[in-house]
């Protein structure tokens, strides 16, 4: 079990809201020592990611493993103390979850536009017939789509992508600048101190060690079930959305109303997914991670498509590369629908 927090006084009471757990027959408590034990876990991961990080330097092979296990342990971190919070001292766990959303927010800019290039880049190439088209990772709802016209497509699309490929290199350059800034500054400094005393010292609240994990766990997924309910799934992978139309490539540059609810469902299946990793939570679901998987698909065509919207909106752009982008735009919309049909099918398996 953790050792209590020097700051606060012998826990004699169970605070409110959280349920007591029957201890083993020889006396431990296995619901404190497993929070404890995992966000101890965690921290010290997230301190052997930022040592590897610095050893291995920002441009070396192992920075990118390095900068992932870090921001995989922060979101590890950030979640234990959402859904666990009654758990924990409170006004600790409020000021700590911020500055985690912070490294793990900053740290993932960089990797985020260079995947999008990516995907956007290897659409075009599909599109255009430059290359041969991958297989898809999900499978469409109803007819395929009809394909675009070749030669109109072909024509814009080298310079399609070109414009693509500065605007995102830019972002690209600016989010690293932004990573570097952050990974030198004080703030980033003061996390990974409370950090390092998180990996020998977890302040549980009053009365924590004999409560249960399980009443939070379950509150995480209901929260997550309340979310899934107001989806249109039964119409999610429909080509033929016409609400997912509406907006295309109209002026407003606002995110696609459909998207929201769909983005908060993925936050809510992580936490739910974390939640399960803490022993004495919650049976395994091998549904997860494959819904998860769907719904990280669905957000990363969601910014794809809003990426090529914004790049056709450029000024004094030729027609040709204007029709590349809108083909490009209605294709990662497509992969939304494919997306959203995917985590229909698994959800309701």
């Amino acid at each position: 079990m953790a050792p209590r927090h020097p700051d606060r006084p012998h826990p004699e009471t169970v605070p409110a809201g959280v349920v007591p757990a029957r201890k083993d027959p020889a006396g431990k408590d296995p619901a404190g020592d497993d929070l404890a034990a995992y966000l101890r876990a965690q921290a010290t991961e997230f301190l052997r990611a930022l040592r590897a990080q610095r050893e291995h330097g920002n441009g070396a092979e192992g920075a990118a493993d390095a900068g992932r296990a870090l921001r995989r342990s922060a979101r590890r971190i950030s979640a234990a103390l959402h859904t666990f919070r009654t758990l924990l001292d409170p006004a600790w766990a409020d000021s700590m979850r911020p500055e985690l959303a912070w490294v793990s927010g900053t740290l993932a800019l960089e990797h985020a536009q260079e995947a999008r290039l990516d995907r956007l880049l290897l659409a075009l190439h599909r599109l255009s017939g430059s290359a041969p088209a991958p297989v898809r990772a999900v499978v469409h709802a109803g007819p395929p789509a009809p394909a675009p016209e070749r030669g109109s497509l072909t024509v814009g699309a080298a310079k399609a992508g070109a414009l693509l490929e500065r605007r995102l290199t830019l972002a690209r350059t600016r989010a690293h600048s932004a990573a570097l800034e952050a990974l030198g500054s004080a703030r980033f400094h003061a996390v990974a101190d409370r950090v390092a005393l998180l990996a020998s010292d977890v302040p549980l609240a009053p009365g924590a060690a004999t409560a249960s994990l399980g009443p939070l766990a379950a509150a995480a997924e209901d929260r997550l079930a309340g979310a899934v309910s107001v989806l249109p799934l039964v119409t999610a992978g429909d080509p033929y959305n016409a609400q997912a139309l509406v907006h295309g490539l109209s002026p407003d540059p606002a995110p696609h109303p459909q998207d929201g609810p769909w983005h908060q469902v993925r936050l809510l299946l992580r936490l739910h997914r974390y939640a399960r990793e803490i022993p004495h939570t919650a049976p395994a679901d091998p549904r997860l991670r494959a819904a998860a998987d769907a719904l990280t698909r669905h957000r990363d065509a969601a910014e794809a498509a809003a990426e090529a919207a914004q790049a056709a909106r450029t000024p004094r752009i030729a027609p040709a590369t204007a029709y590349a982008l809108g083909v490009l735009h209605a294709d990662q919309r497509h992969e939304v629908e494919a997306a959203r049909f995917a985590f229909q099918q698994t959800w309701q398996s």
